[in-house]
């Protein structure tokens, strides 16, 4: 095995971008960024305090209260948009080249997200555009129509998992619709958001309306969620983070979008194509390393089919190729911390007593360092189960049989998450059904995780609170105005102008 080739041109350290210029913490204060190949220090990044949030806060106020991008005609910042999207095209390879070094995410699966983050820009730029909002007309008496505007500084903190694109999806509606951004990444994975200053100001985004700050959650973070002026906080993490920005952000009745976590199922009947239900079955968990909210990661499957489906899927878990992020043959890479690593582990250690270990369960052989895990795949497991009622968030699977159709939809329903779902079977009306039965956000029938960008994003019960995507973004990164016109004569009670009453005796009517 050899090592994990470092990109060229790395940055000596990586620093903040706030109104328009790299900056250093204001204290000072840095934090290791480690390569999950070797678990090694490869840069130090600025750690922003208080202070630093403050200062890229007033920055992004300042260009929302007096700069011209709030202002600008919708066209004028599509044009924007799009030279972002075309630039974010033009150095896919280096974008993938970068977060498969800084996360461990295979680069051929890292090419893909850099191209989807130039299409969540190519679509916000469209949609600001054609952008149609609601007009009431009462013939001869009134007009009312409803009039958006941008709401302000959004403060925008996003996960470790394909970080690149993550950011996009929320910088792209936020400065597509007139506000300014604070981004604070995860701190394991700040690499690839060091891109995101050139780019912008290439594009000819005004100084201001990005801010980008590394550090920590419990610090940077949670600052900028109590911050007063953010009236705006998108949160793509884990669901225990969530509450606690909920709890954070309620006393300032900020706009609130929460994507947590996923414990999501995939049922698979026994009249479903199995060949097409294996592959997507197969790639819904180890894709990406299996550190996607959205993988399925508990398959249920029909009795009569289930010792045939456990046995090819076992033995295509463990062709999987696992092998250097950078290398264009690898499917599965290194998980992207060692913190993580280790919990990933300590769940394989629960499931060889919750199921039987049919591939993987340890470090894959030829990878005696680094976060490396072999496609893992527990079968026989109980609904009960860590394994199964737990979000894991790596290549790890749970596997379990099922009789009848209310059998498998209230094990799909099993869990406190409802983020996705995924269903196979060749009847129709029965796909329908099943779909409108399972408690989460988003169902894919006989389809594996293709999504249209003009759908709402986002789960049910600890898998998130509200939506993203199309006109759910522009919802949520605007405020609505009602206007309404009198066109005719106003019909308005006249107080004020009559006598006062006479005043009644103990013998009137009760004036009820």
């Amino acid at each position: 095995m050899t090592e994990s080739q470092t990109p060229a041109d790395l940055p000596a350290k990586l620093l903040h971008y706030i109104d328009g210029e790299f900056v250093d913490s204001i204290d000072g204060d840095t934090f290791d960024v480690l390569e999950p190949v070797s678990n090694q220090t490869y840069v130090q990044a600025a750690s922003a305090r208080e202070a630093d949030v403050d200062r890229a806060v007033a920055a992004a106020k300042r260009a929302f209260d007096e700069g011209p991008w709030p202002r600008m005609l919708p066209r004028e910042r599509s044009r924007v948009l799009h030279r972002i999207a075309d630039i974010v095209e033009s150095r896919d390879a280096r974008l993938a080249e970068l977060e498969a070094f800084d996360s461990g995410l295979p680069i051929t699966q890292a090419l893909g997200q850099a191209r989807r983050a130039a299409e969540n820009f190519r679509f916000f730029a469209d949609l600001i555009v054609a952008q149609v909002d609601n007009a009431f007309k009462v013939p001869g008496s009134q007009m009312n129509y409803v009039n958006r505007k941008p709401i302000g500084v959004a403060g925008l903190i996003t996960p470790w998992n394909v970080p690149f694109m993550q950011e996009s999806w929320k910088l792209a509606p936020a400065i597509a619709t007139g506000n300014t951004v604070v981004l604070k990444p995860a701190s394991y994975t700040p690499l690839s958001a060091v891109l995101w200053p050139e780019i912008f100001r290439e594009a000819g985004l005004p100084d201001g309306v990005f801010n980008l700050i590394f550090g920590s959650g419990g610090v940077a973070g949670d600052h900028l969620v109590r911050h007063p002026d953010v009236p705006i906080i998108s949160f793509t993490g884990d669901s225990s983070t969530g509450a606690t920005i909920s709890t954070a952000a309620a006393p300032q009745f900020k706009s609130l979008s929460l994507e947590l976590g996923g414990k999501s199922p995939a049922v698979v009947f026994a009249d479903a194509d199995l060949e097409s239900a294996l592959d997507a079955t197969v790639f819904g968990v180890f894709s990406l390393n299996g550190e996607r909210c959205t993988a399925g990661s508990r398959v249920l499957v029909e009795r009569s089919i289930y010792d045939d489906f456990i046995a090819r899927f076992a033995e295509r878990a463990k062709k999987i190729v696992v092998g250097l992020p950078g290398d264009h043959r690898t499917e599965v890479g290194a998980l992207v911390h060692p913190n993580h690593f280790e919990k990933v582990m300590s769940y394989i250690e629960i499931g060889k007593g919750e199921g039987r270990l049919l591939a993987g369960g340890g470090r894959p052989e030829g990878f005696p360092t680094g976060n490396y895990v072999a496609p893992t795949v527990f079968v026989d497991v109980a609904p009960d189960a860590r394994i199964f009622q737990e979000e894991i968030f790596g290549p790890v699977v749970a596997i379990t049989p099922f009789d009848t159709e209310e059998e498998a939809l209230a094990l799909a329903n099993n869990t406190k998450y409802g983020l996705a779902a995924y269903l196979w079977t060749s009847d129709l009306r029965r796909g329908h059904n099943f779909a409108q039965g399972i408690e989460s956000g988003m169902v894919w029938l006989n389809s594996n995780n293709v999504r249209d960008l003009r759908t709402p994003f986002g789960g049910v019960k600890a898998s998130g609170l509200g939506r993203e995507g199309g006109y759910r973004s522009i919802d949520f990164y605007t405020t609505q105005q009602s206007v309404q016109i009198t066109l005719g004569t106003a019909h308005t009670p006249s107080f004020g102008k009559q006598q006062p009453p006479v005043a009644q005796g103990l013998d009137d009517p009760d004036p009820r």
